[in-house]
């Protein structure tokens, strides 16, 4: 086991911590990225931008970088720790917010929640309210999430193809009218030109995303990003491997998945079974 690393002399963010010891794991090599690329087997601009501090990389990435170094695992804990430091997670979602804003087509997998462009005031409302959010942050981060879903508005909107997980549509708002008043945003949603939606019924069973929200975003140089999110944290994920290994992934999923159309029908068939009384 290699010995235990004093924090002394080192940065305590724990992003620079991270960036740090991949440049001095790799310097006490006396390896270059082109050779630590070879022998790894990622692009060595990759491990660039993480020594830079530039991007974190995957965890299969700090897995493996943790088996070349013989470092134990170290690696990927100061992956995670990086990963959950709400400042660089707040960086990465401004990052992630620009882009979308300028995306020229959008494609979104959703496990348990819908995603912001897809929901309305009162369900924005009641799950950043979940979330801890109240009184003035609250009603402006609700007001922020309804003027995203402006983007698929307008005279030249972006495309939008959002798969939906059944458990999505299987979790309610409390209050019974807001709900259905959500059902038939979707509806309506669905109906727009540029807007498809899907949804993969529970009987499919386990599949690529099972917990994985992801949204993927073409940008004006046709690159493609993707922003992946778990209960407690989101990443920017800009590599192209680790993108393309997310998108294989994706297209299985809508393989699963109802068509547009039979999605449509799905939604409208949870309307007619949802109660039309307010809640008390």
């Amino acid at each position: 086991m290699p010995p235990r690393r004093a924090v002394t002399g080192r940065s305590q963010e724990p992003r620079l911590r991270f960036a740090e010891e991949l440049r001095a794991l790799r310097a006490g090599r006396g390896e270059s990225l082109r050779r630590l690329g070879e022998v790894v087997g990622w692009d060595p601009s990759l491990f660039g931008k993480m020594e830079k501090g530039e991007t974190l990389g995957g965890p299969e990435v700090a897995e493996a970088l943790d088996q070349h170094y013989g470092t134990a695992g170290f690696l990927l804990t100061l992956w995670e720790l990086a990963l959950g430091d709400p400042t660089q997670f707040k960086e990465r979602y401004r990052r992630y917010m620009a882009l979308e804003a300028e995306a020229v087509s959008l494609w979104h997998y959703a496990v348990s929640v819908l995603p912001g462009l897809l929901q309305t005031e009162a369900y924005a409302h009641t799950l950043l309210a979940a979330g801890g959010l109240k009184g003035d942050e609250l009603t402006k981060q609700v007001a922020a999430r309804l003027g995203r879903s402006e983007l698929l508005a307008g005279e030249d909107p972006p495309s939008f193809r959002s798969i939906l997980s059944e458990a999505v549509l299987r979790t309610p708002l409390g209050d019974h009218t807001q709900w259905r008043q959500q059902l038939e945003h979707l509806l309506a949603m669905s109906e727009r030109q540029n807007v498809k939606i899907h949804v993969v019924e529970q009987s499919v069973g386990l599949h690529a995303l099972t917990n994985t929200h992801t949204m993927f975003l073409r940008t004006m140089d046709a690159r493609t990003v993707a922003w992946v999110e778990t209960g407690y944290s989101g990443d920017l994920v800009e590599e192209t491997a680790p993108v393309e290994r997310l998108q294989l992934s994706y297209d299985s999923v809508r393989d699963l998945a109802l068509s547009p159309a039979a999605s449509r029908k799905f939604i409208a068939e949870m309307l007619e079974e949802a109660p039309c009384v307010p809640s008390t």
